[in-house]
């Protein structure tokens, strides 16, 4: 024994003993705050745990992240229980058990700060992802849910579909070319007139691309001087977005990648159309890194950087007769039918080209044998196209084809078309404005659309009727416009260039930013030297001015234009056509100075509204009798004494109607007509409006916001028509009504929320159409309709099947027709809502 406690053996063994001792001690007195820290925390998790449990059922979150946690939790738990059963006389074991206590607590902490965080990261994301596809899908049904799913999008809404005669073949190439896969921008190419757009706007219709693309087809027409921002926010407009505007063309094509990212995820098919030499960079800007996304393009060029492109090749001789045949009406109630010869000779004169076969077609349709055979024997004198040369020959062929117009007037209203922008509708009431003045037309158009209608015979240009809201019998043309071939505005704009500038007709001018054409920098140049002449010889003398005779000016600008005018003298001018895209635009000085001046038209093609400044200089043009005003903000107006017609389209009419000083009355005394279509801001009519008691029509077209009619009206006592058709928040028609005793045509279609009729309307004892289609809110009709009985001429009433029914109550009126035209679903009216 003593051996055993003596030597260093005894004293290691005993110094262990004594630190074990220290070391049991230590943990034994540091077991109570651990327990104590250990009871906290599951303290403090257990509602959250609970909270976190009802949060992820009801977010049906998967039950592996937080069964994980409990699973900690009820651990750490079951050993705060047991360890709560140690007395003193356990002592040896709180070691043992702080030890384990200290570890699960360590664990915890490090699965909330490690395990848990990541789980709540992942969901996060994963959260944040299911919220971008929420707010894509309620984004597209808000901007794209008026579009059907196979819809397709286009120029201003839906491109009609054409026919496509002879060109079969191809169709199905070119179908077959973006079908596949690994293209992402085609070519189509050929000679102008061959028919590159008739065939994109074909393809956009077939039932396989529509299949592909489904709703995802863009038509924009891009022409000679693109504007890349223009283009984009065209596109945004056919997705239904709010058109924004951009800062630079960087911005606008980043936005683009984003609205193109947004609008669904089937393919996307891009046509850009009409599009001209030295434009590739253009084209390389609407690339975007996306999967089944297409652009196609139509050019006279073929910009093989893109890869190999389609070429459209003249029509070979069997499609050719069958598409002359189609346009020349050769069928067997035809006043005259040509040998087979003779057109197989005139149809190998067209050279394949589906223009020529269209146009010249046209212009024999009806026509005698000689008109034929001169025409024969012109085109076997003549080469109408090299297909390897410019346009030139072709436009000479074409010329031809106008000898055939037998009315000086049809030659000279085709050459008027050449004063509008490329690519545009032309309005049938600026056209029936301008030859009212200029061709000494009847002002109420019919003469006018009797010319449209030859034209259109001949296939010179193409007639877009939008909404039915009256027919052509009333002599209402608002919704009908003209479109032309760039390649015959060319030929219309050439047959205008016969004669120097000085002692031209009609002066088309045409500016891209501040460059002026050549004769203009001419005029320029002269001016400096004269000034210096005059500097030199040490007076002043003014420098010679342009005089100009021509009696239409057509001058377009884009929206860099500074307004930098040249000092000319119009002093001939009858017609001012300005074709304008800028936000900004300054009506040119010489305005003052255009004394006979009769016709004004400003047209804004650019997206948002004009602000236009120096109106005041019309106040001093006694002849002014027409303006037409489209896409501007309206000034306040000046005294513009001797106007008879005011068109306003697309225009805010606040400064015009409520801030202006001079009442309407006072500025317009002896208006005629009035016209306000599309004007969005226009909520009643000015005061003094019905003072003008020389109007005799008012239209008040698609105004949505306009909800009462003025209740003198009566005033109005040479008032013939009024149109409110379309106006969806009007809810009062003014009782004064009654008192308008000249009034022939009534036209209320689409006044959703007019609740009833004036009581006494029935007194309109010179009521012969009343128009009230769509008028869903009427419930019933006034007694006063039996007066309609007493009248000796006849009264036609449009209305639907529901406005029949409210007739029928009346049953015995006589002379009262009803009729219920077929229902009229036409996309069209879409060309007039941009805004």
């Amino acid at each position: 024994m003593a051996d055993l406690f003596s030597g260093g053996a005894v004293g290691a063994v005993m110094g262990e003993a004594v630190k074990h001792a220290l070391l049991t001690i230590k943990k034994g007195r540091e077991f109570g705050p651990t327990l104590e820290t250990n009871i906290e925390t599951l303290k403090a998790l257990a509602p959250i745990v609970e909270e976190m449990k009802g949060y992820n059922d009801l977010l049906d979150r998967p039950r592996e992240e937080i069964e994980r946690l409990e699973k900690h939790i009820r651990e750490g738990n079951e050993l705060v229980q047991k360890s709560k059963k140690l007395t003193l006389w356990n002592f040896l074991s709180f070691p043992r058990y702080q030890s384990k206590l200290q570890k699960k607590d360590e664990g915890l902490k490090r699965h909330l700060s490690v395990n848990v965080q990541v789980e709540n990261k992942k969901d996060l994301i994963e959260v944040l992802a299911k919220v971008n596809g929420i707010l894509e899908i309620l984004m597209r049904k808000e901007n794209l849910g008026q579009f059907d799913g196979n819809q397709v999008r286009g120029l201003c809404g839906a491109p009609d579909e054409p026919e496509c005669l002879g060109m079969v073949e191809p169709l199905n190439k070119l179908k077959m070319e973006l079908i596949k896969d690994g293209v992402s921008v085609l070519v189509l190419t050929g000679f102008g007139g061959s028919g590159k757009s008739t065939l994109a706007k074909k393809l956009c219709w077939h039932p396989q691309i529509k299949g592909k693309f489904g709703g995802n087809i863009f038509f924009v027409t891009v022409s000679k001087n693109p504007n890349l921002k223009n283009i984009v926010q065209t596109l945004f407009e056919h997705c239904g977005c709010r058109v924004p505007e951009f800062q630079t063309d960087e911005e606008a094509i980043n936005r683009l990648g984003l609205l193109l990212r947004q609008v669904g995820r089937k393919p996307i098919l891009l046509v850009l159309d009409d599009v001209w030499p030295n434009s590739e960079g253009l084209v390389e800007k609407f690339k975007f890194q996306m999967l089944d996304y297409k652009i196609l393009v139509t050019s006279r060029v073929a910009f093989r950087r893109f890869g190999t492109p389609c070429q459209l090749d003249p029509l070979d001789h069997g499609p050719a007769v069958a598409l002359f045949h189609h346009f020349a009406q050769l069928n067997h109630n035809s006043s005259y039918m040509p040998d087979k010869n003779l057109v197989r000779e005139i149809v190998r004169g067209c050279k394949g080209s589906p223009l020529a076969l269209q146009v010249i077609a046209g212009s024999l349709c009806q026509q005698p044998f000689e008109k034929w055979q001169n025409m024969k024997e012109f085109l076997q004198s003549q080469s109408i196209l090299e297909f390897n040369s410019t346009t030139t020959n072709l436009l000479c062929f074409l010329q031809q084809s106008l000898d055939i117009l037998e009315d000086i007037n049809q030659k000279e209203c085709f050459m008027d078309m050449g004063l509008f922008p490329e690519d545009q509708r032309i309005p049938v009431t600026v056209l029936i404005d301008m030859w009212a003045e200029l061709h000494d037309l009847d002002e109420d158009g019919t003469k006018a659309m009797a010319i449209v209608h030859d034209l259109i015979t001949r296939n010179l240009i193409n007639l877009i009727a939008t909404r039915k809201v009256a027919t052509e019998t009333d002599k209402y043309y608002n919704n009908h416009y003209v479109m032309m071939h760039d390649l015959l505005r060319e030929l219309a704009i050439h047959q205008s260039k016969g004669e120097p500038i000085e002692q031209r007709k009609r002066l088309i001018i045409d500016l891209n930013g501040d460059s002026r054409p050549d004769w203009w920098i001419g005029q320029n140049q002269q001016g400096i030297i004269s000034r210096a002449y005059s500097f030199i010889s040490g007076m002043f003398v003014k420098p010679k001015q342009l005089k100009v005779d021509a009696r239409v000016l057509s001058i377009s600008t884009d929206e860099t234009f500074s307004s930098d005018w040249c000092d000319m003298e119009p002093d001939e001018a009858e017609i001012l056509v300005l074709n304008l895209r800028s936000d900004k635009y300054s009506l040119p000085d010489f305005t003052e100075k255009m004394s006979k001046l009769k016709v004004l038209i400003i047209t804004n093609y650019g997206f948002h509204r004009s602000e236009i400044t120096k109106f005041e200089l019309l106040g001093f043009l006694s002849n002014l009798k027409r303006i037409r005003l489209e896409k501007v903000s309206v000034p306040c107006l000046c005294r513009l004494k001797n106007l008879r017609k005011l068109s306003l389209h697309m225009c805010n009419t606040k400064n015009a109607f409520e801030s202006c000083s001079i009442q309407v009355s006072d500025a317009m005394p002896n208006l005629v007509e009035l016209s306000i279509d599309y004007c969005n801001d226009l909520i009643k009519l000015p005061d003094g409006f019905c003072n003008i008691t020389t109007l005799k029509k008012l239209s008040i077209t698609n105004c949505h916001k306009l909800n009462a009619m003025p209740q003198d009206l009566a005033k109005l006592e040479n008032l013939e028509v009024l149109r409110l058709c379309s106006c969806s928040d009007l809810v009062e028609m003014s009782e004064s009504v009654r008192g308008l005793n000249k009034l022939c045509c009534l036209d209320i279609s689409e006044c959703v929320s007019l609740p009833k009729l004036p009581n006494d309307i029935g007194d309109l004892q010179r009521l012969e159409k009343f128009y009230m289609k769509g008028c869903s809110n009427l419930s019933e009709l006034p007694h006063s309709v039996i007066n309609f009985g007493n009248l000796k001429h006849k009264i036609s009433v449009i209305c639907d099947e529901e406005g029949a029914a409210l007739w029928g109550h009346f049953p015995n009126i006589p002379n009262l027709k009803i009729e219920m035209p077929k229902v009229d679903i036409n996309l069209n009216f879409l060309h007039g809502t941009r805004s």
